[in-house]
């Protein structure tokens, strides 16, 4: 049975945790707010960027001539996979839930025969994907958004992806990430980058009120073949964003649920502090009436 002094120094120990936990809850919710300030703000531009896409692809004939970026390569051999976690931990299922989504994917494209590549945005991806899948790893970047995601960070990353692809080391490319939905829930999901697909036209166009007829000068295809490369920026830039958001989203509910657990503890550990330093004291009164007696 424990002693005294080891339930004192328990609580003691439960007491510096909870203080710790309620400090990281503080500094994330503080974090949050920019973060989905920021999350949100790129909202506007990432939906005028797809109805633009949309206008002008609905012009276009994929065709021998089109860029590979929307024709594709004609082959779906090999794979890359972006996957984008965060560079910390102590946030719940943020990462795991994610990285279990990137390991199902992995081992079903090998299973279909598929050459899989692997580009890390984050330690927690990188550290976990290279215990069993280290020779699949292409490159890893870490520090993303340190002082607070940057646009020329995510174009660092579009630049890296698109050197590969010029150089056809793949012919699918898959962006997954944690989608911000809210402060409670953050959700795993998987986009393909390249080749693009094309948006529906009328489905982009449903929020529009007025729908006037566009004329492209130049072309549509020459437009969609310069915009392309900038949409594969601006889709991880918002995963980056989203992913900032949600990490801190995920660490604020992680720790404040540490935080009622630690003081959940501190209860328990309090009542058997006292339950123990009753029957110390009831043993130490039995041991002197006895020897009172026995006098």
């Amino acid at each position: 049975m424990p002693s005294l002094k080891d339930y004192r120094d328990r609580i003691t120990s439960v007491k510096s945790t909870r203080k710790i936990t309620s400090a990281m809850k503080m500094v994330a919710a503080s974090k949050l707010k920019k973060a989905q300030e920021r999350a949100e703000a790129s909202q506007p531009y990432a939906v005028a960027m797809a109805d633009v896409m949309a206008r002008v692809a609905a012009g276009v004939q994929i065709g021998p001539g089109s860029s590979k970026l929307l024709a594709g390569t004609g082959k779906n051999d090999t794979h890359l996979l972006v996957v984008v976690t965060s560079d910390r931990g102590l946030c719940g299922g943020f990462n795991a839930n994610l990285l279990r989504q990137a390991k199902k994917m992995i081992d079903t494209l090998q299973s279909e025969g598929k050459t899989v590549k692997i580009v890390t945005v984050g330690r927690k991806g990188r550290d976990f994907l290279r215990r069993e899948y280290r020779s699949l790893i292409a490159h890893s970047f870490m520090d993303i958004g340190k002082a607070g995601v940057q646009f020329e960070e995510a174009k660092e990353i579009s630049d890296y992806v698109l050197s590969l692809f010029e150089a056809g080391e793949f012919d699918v490319c898959t962006l997954l990430g944690n989608e911000f939905k809210s402060v409670l829930a953050q959700v795993p999901t998987a986009r393909q980058l390249i080749p693009f697909t094309l948006p529906d036209f009328e489905t982009a166009q449903d929020h529009n009120t007025a729908q006037a007829p566009y004329n492209f000068e130049p072309s549509e295809e020459e437009i969609l073949n310069d915009l392309l490369p900038k949409n594969i920026a601006v889709q991880i830039f918002k995963e980056l964003l989203d992913s900032a958001a949600g990490e801190q989203a995920a660490r604020m509910t992680a720790m404040d649920n540490a935080t009622r657990n630690a003081g959940e503890k501190i209860k328990d550990l309090t009542l058997q502090y006292n339950r123990a330093r009753q029957a110390y004291i009831t043993k130490e009164l039995i041991e002197i009436i006895s020897g009172a007696e026995a006098v």
